[in-house]
């Protein structure tokens, strides 16, 4: 069976052989780029499985570098972890407002890399019966194809964000909490910060446009998505 790809994007020497060093040895293929612009040439011309991404970058910063992914169909669902040393909330929330799947600030436990990877990718690979489909109001997810249609027409969403919506379409009418979420969705404990849900329903009830009004906050506890 082939190694899945993936494409490190760091331009410290030190830093991006020890991500190369654990994430091939966890049974990965593993690329590396030390400059955004260049990595933005590889991945058009073959887009990897996974990107991990640091935010400071020469050539392309990183966010720019999401930018243009995002808004490329080529490329927009491919998976993406950022990984920086800028801690503020903000760089959190923007990165994750692109489109990030994850977002990991250095210094960092390789084995924590390796395993939110397993998690990204084992959402990426989608879960449930083949073949179901799920509905409320509008809203279909078809989970065969991997894709989401309001009357019809496909809304684009990451994998995060379609993982998210499945369930709680799956839990139609019962509050989830941000520490269930987070386990189900992300695959963390609850001791990671919750506001990760909140951007990405953020971005999903964007996404949803006139359906968004679905997904209802319970103050203080979570989210649920109405029939």
């Amino acid at each position: 069976m082939s190694r899945q790809v993936l494409y490190v994007v760091e331009d410290e020497p030190d830093i991006a052989e020890v991500l190369r060093f654990n994430l091939e040895r966890a049974g990965y293929a593993v690329e590396v780029f030390a400059r955004g612009d260049a990595a933005l040439e590889a991945i058009r011309r073959r887009p990897p499985e996974l990107l991990v991404l640091d935010l400071m970058l020469p050539g392309i910063d990183g966010l720019e570098l999401t930018r243009l992914l995002k808004r490329d169909p080529a490329t927009a669902r491919v998976p993406l972890v950022m990984l920086t040393a800028r801690g503020e909330e903000l760089d959190r929330i923007v990165g994750l407002e692109l489109g990030a799947d994850d977002y990991i600030p250095k210094p960092f436990s390789p084995r924590e890399v390796v395993l939110r990877i397993r998690a990204v990718l084992r959402r990426r690979a989608g879960g449930g019966e083949p073949g179901e489909q799920l509905r409320a109001g509008r809203i279909r997810l078809d989970r065969e194809a991997h894709r989401v249609d309001i009357d019809g027409r496909e809304v684009r969403l990451t994998a995060t964000e379609f993982r998210l919506l499945e369930r709680l379409l799956e839990r139609q009418g019962r509050v989830q909490t941000r520490a269930r979420l987070l386990s189900d969705v992300w695959g963390y404990s609850d001791d990671v910060d919750s506001r990760t849900v909140d951007t990405h329903v953020r971005r999903l009830r964007r996404k949803l446009g006139r359906e968004a009004d679905r997904i209802e906050t319970v103050t203080g506890v979570g989210y649920r998505l109405k029939s």
